[in-house]
């Protein structure tokens, strides 16, 4: 059988994924998806009724598709369609009316269609990254394919991404594709896959995992470029997210620093990017007139902005967070596969990279951060997401020696691994 490169073996894995992909071109948008569709179409010069339009339509159609699945494999009602068909009329006569009412009210100025209130709909004008990458797509490909082609081209790079880091950190090539289908395979794919903008910042993180890593191998010039870019790119899909990557980029420096007792070349400009990025970050959120920390707290408590402000939101907050971890965990232990692959992820990486393990844990752990910003267990595990970097990169190093027996994939280089502190190397 011939041997085929690893890069063709990369493009064989992205394109086994998007097929895969075909089984589920509906039903999986969220609640969300309709503010970032309706930034997307206005963006493209679509006036509200029309955007409100299409984007309805695309909900109410994901409604029917989904309830359609879901009563073909109902044990009673499986034999009979029931009231399925109604439902996209169901869904135009629920979501239309508060639509109508609040543009008759005037509330028009603003990129999104007005499904919530002006105060609620603040938080998706400030995201503008994920519908600008979104309206190219369904410009021309029509809003479901659109929507569908985004995800899948969004997904696979993050694949992409994490092969390359792993090759950058001098992995052998079955090692890096083994990232690279973890990724695909694990429930960080199907995140990615969901019309929000999780995957674009999965995505991001992994740009800037692998500016590191390029910053580490002693190409500085091209690590501050990618981890710069890609922290201003992330800071227009969710600002928050960038701060907090930035922060813990450069506490991962201090601790490197630290251990070290001095700081090189790549800590000095990964921690001075890191940090310019996480301060331009604040910088240019309080002068955008961003959603503010407070209006944030009072979004999570009032429900979405439907019930009255808190006089005292941070008591209340401490509280449900100590209650939220707590659930999580008990949840967490009663599956623990996230926690075990996290585990896992942590000692490949600390084993087998060790200098590029603090910047793998410390992007992971920014995950941990935006859900503690959001302790709402009704959301589920997409806010922590980010978190899966740490074992989709880190378990496959687990792996690197018994892969180390098995044929090399061909390369264009064949460089040997260098040492623990300089385990990276170029694709």
């Amino acid at each position: 059988m011939p041997r085929f490169k690893a890069r063709t073996w990369v493009i064989v894995l992205a394109a086994v994924f998007a097929l895969l992909q075909l089984a589920n071109d509906t039903g999986r948008d969220t609640p969300d998806t309709r503010n970032y569709l309706s930034y997307a179409l206005s963006l493209r010069g679509d006036s509200k009724r029309e955007a409100a339009a299409a984007t309805i339509d695309y909900v109410c159609a994901s409604r029917h598709a989904e309830a359609r699945r879901e009563r073909s494999v109902d044990v009673v009602r499986f034999h009979s369609p029931g009231p399925v068909g109604r439902i996209p009329e169901e869904c135009r006569r629920e979501l239309w009316p508060e639509v109508e009412r609040r543009l008759r009210n005037g509330e028009t100025t603003a990129h999104t269609v007005p499904f919530n209130s002006p105060r609620f709909m603040r938080i998706f004008e400030a995201r503008p990254g994920y519908p600008a990458l979104l309206m190219p797509f369904v410009t021309v490909f029509g809003v479901t394919w659109g929507i569908w082609l985004t995800s899948v081209f969004v997904a696979a790079a993050g694949g992409v991404l994490v092969f390359l880091i792993l090759r950058t950190l001098r992995a052998p090539p079955a090692v890096a594709l083994t990232g690279q289908a973890l990724y695909y395979a694990l429930p960080v794919g199907t995140t990615a896959m969901r019309p929000m903008t999780e995957g674009l910042q999965l995505a991001l993180t992994l740009a800037v995992l692998w500016g590191c890593a390029l910053a580490l191998d002693g190409r500085t010039r091209a690590g501050a470029t990618m981890i710069g870019g890609s922290l201003l790119l992330l800071f227009t899909v969710k600002h928050s997210q960038a701060m907090f990557l930035g922060l813990c980029l450069v506490a991962a420096c201090a601790v490197i620093a630290v251990r070290r007792k001095r700081v090189d070349q790549a800590l000095r400009v990964i921690a001075v990017v890191a940090g310019c990025a996480a301060v331009g970050t604040v910088t240019a959120a309080g002068l955008l007139n961003y959603p503010s920390t407070n209006e944030s707290l009072q979004d999570l408590l009032a429900d979405h902005f439907t019930r009255p402000d808190r006089a005292e939101p941070w008591p209340e907050f401490w509280q449900l967070e100590f209650n939220f971890w707590a659930e999580w965990l008990r949840r967490q232990f009663l599956q623990p596969l996230f926690l075990v692959a996290l585990a896992a992820g942590a000692w490949g990486v600390l084993r087998q990279r060790p200098a590029f393990a603090a910047f793998l844990i410390a992007a992971a752990f920014s995950g941990v951060i935006n859900q503690a910003g959001h302790p709402d267990i009704t959301i589920g595990d997409r806010l922590i997401v980010v978190a899966w970097v740490l074992p989709v990169i880190g378990l496959p190093l687990l792996l690197e020696r018994a892969v180390s027996t098995i044929p090399a994939l061909e390369m264009p280089d064949a460089r040997p691994a260098l040492g623990a502190d300089r385990a990276t190397s170029r694709v």
